[in-house]
């Protein structure tokens, strides 16, 4: 009967040190990670810029006029 207890213990440590060993594996190991990348956003970044310089006056003129129209029909209770 000693003997199934001490089977048993083994085959418990075992399985844990051997579930333990996968979940460490799942976290640490590096793998195949999805995602966006610097050079991506890097890449990204400067189409943004470009765009906001290529159309800089177009932009302020319509933020002016959104304001402006804010600001009037505001104070025209």
């Amino acid at each position: 009967m000693n003997m199934i207890i001490t089977g048993l213990k083994i085959k418990a440590i075992s399985a844990f040190k051997s579930m333990q060993k996968k979940i460490r594996d799942f976290f640490i190991s590096p793998g195949y990670v999805s995602g966006i990348t610097v050079i991506e956003l890097v890449l990204i970044l400067v189409i943004i810029i470009a765009l906001l310089l290529i159309f800089k006056t177009q932009l302020i003129d319509l933020i002016n006029t959104i304001f402006d129209k804010i600001t009037s029909e505001s104070s025209g209770i």
